[in-house]
């Protein structure tokens, strides 16, 4: 096993609408109140790890669905792209995903594309995390 590097780097992937979501849910915010780019760096710094980069990914509602949603997501993702946060957004669409665990007990969560780009950079960087939205179930 190669020994543990000096500095650990981390690269932070979020998932925009989980994130949101979970935020409504714990806190009862009524919006996307969140900074992407101060919550990597806090918990980078908190770990003691060096920031790479942050990557953010959400799903964006069509115009015609939505469009004070649509416009929103648009104004926040300009916004983090001049802060050099890494943007992937795409039209909103939800896919549950259900996994039983080996106790029995089922573990609920929205997928996405963040566990692909996890694969890819997992040569380059010393640890990532994932901020998703889940649930437990018996």
């Amino acid at each position: 096993m190669p020994p543990e590097p000096a500095v650990k780097r981390a690269i932070a992937f979020i998932d925009g609408q989980n994130l949101f979501h979970a935020a409504r849910e714990s806190f009862g915010y009524p919006y996307p109140n969140y900074d992407v780019s101060a919550l990597a760096i806090t918990v980078c710094q908190a770990q003691g790890w060096v920031l790479s980069q942050t990557r953010f990914y959400t799903g964006i509602p069509d115009p015609n669905d939505d469009p004070f949603w649509h416009g929103f997501w648009s104004a926040k993702l300009s916004v983090m792209g001049r802060q050099g946060v890494h943007l992937f957004a795409r039209s909103l669409r939800y896919r549950n995903r259900v996994v039983n665990l080996p106790d029995g007990t089922k573990h609920t969560f929205l997928a996405g594309e963040e566990n692909r780009e996890l694969m890819y950079a997992s040569p380059w960087i010393s640890s990532a995390w994932l901020i998703v939205r889940s649930s437990m179930s018996p």
